[in-house]
């Protein structure tokens, strides 16, 4: 008797040693707000696919949109729809199903995971991209086609999603390596700190790094944006072109808003790590981390833009006169 019950701890140690199946915590629902929840992600969810998907379409369609501040957008937009496409279903079908069933596969969890840090990751290389071309386009604009061609746009936007991709490859790199003796992810979605927790092994390394990696994409953004808009700022004042002050300042604005809000929604998901206590509300600010960015951008990018307004209603005048 005492070996068979040996035996049994044993093949206990084995299946949760290494375990391929996870359990998510998700977000603590009640009956009462399970459904107001539900419905709430899933109709922001359909908007930023819809608005999102719908100015991609309009920028490739509209042949006047295929400039580099547009196409150099659409990354943007590509990485809003990815990130909350591998995020938001997963979140959605976890709230109405009890927390013991909220089951995922590791290597789904991995993907998600992967997919969850390039989505923050590209927010800021983005942008930082979209700072360049503002920096030329407002304090060198008589070189600013030659500057920024076709060949260019392409090198940045390769440029903004090659070093996201070497920089998160190697963040889950380091947590893959280790052996896990847990299976509980105390998250609504997977993401490396969730998964690098699992292990009992030292992950010295790896909050060294992730320690490195926030601190140089952090810096690397904030300083890239202080010093472009710094230029562009002494470019204006300098200028006594109204209609290029009153034009930067429009593009500019958008752009410094869009950043604003990620950096923001990034910071309170950051501070609010520090403080177990406030683990529910930890875990709904890293679900709006990607919502509430996928949401604005298209809206802030689509009014300030009168390039894309009259897209719009160009496209909304000619349906109107063919339904005649």
């Amino acid at each position: 008797m005492q070996i068979t019950n040996g035996q049994n701890e044993t093949e206990m140690e084995n299946l949760t040693y290494n375990s391929l199946t996870l359990q998510l915590e998700g977000l603590r629902v009640t009956r009462t707000n399970k459904y107001p929840m539900f419905i709430f992600l899933l109709v922001t969810y359909v908007f930023i696919l819809t608005a999102n998907v719908g100015i991609l379409v309009l920028i490739w369609k509209e042949r006047n949109l295929h400039q580099p501040m547009y196409l150099l957008f659409c990354n943007l937009s590509i990485n809003d729809v990815m990130g909350n496409s591998l995020l938001v279903p997963r979140v959605l079908a976890d709230i109405l199903v009890p927390p013991s069933e909220r089951l995922i596969h590791y290597y789904e969890c991995l993907m998600q995971a992967f997919t969850t840090h390039m989505f923050s990751t590209n927010a800021h290389t983005v942008l930082m991209i979209m700072a360049f071309d503002r920096y030329v386009a407002i304090c060198d604009p008589l070189r600013y086609s030659t500057i920024m061609t076709d060949r260019m746009v392409i090198k940045l936007t390769v440029s903004a999603w090659g070093v996201a991709f070497v920089l998160v490859g190697i963040l889950l790199g380091l947590t893959m390596r280790l052996n896990r003796c847990r299976t509980m992810i105390m998250n609504p979605y997977c993401d490396n700190a969730s998964l690098f927790k699992l292990s009992c092994e030292n992950v010295f390394i790896n909050n060294v790094y992730g320690l490195v990696f926030t601190v140089v994409l952090l810096s690397s953004s904030i300083g890239s944006i202080i010093l472009t808009y710094s230029k562009i700022t002494v470019a204006c004042v300098m200028s006594k072109n109204k209609s290029l002050n009153s034009k930067a300042l429009k593009t500019c604005g958008t752009h410094l808003c869009l950043y604003l809000i990620m950096l923001v929604s990034g910071m309170i998901l950051i501070a609010l790590h520090r403080f177990p206590q406030y683990t529910e509300y930890r875990k709904i600010s890293a679900i709006l981390f990607n919502v509430v960015p996928g949401s604005l951008n298209p809206i802030i990018y689509g009014l300030q833009s009168k390039e894309i307004q009259t897209c719009l209603s160009n496209f909304f005048h000619l349906r109107w006169i063919l339904s005649l």
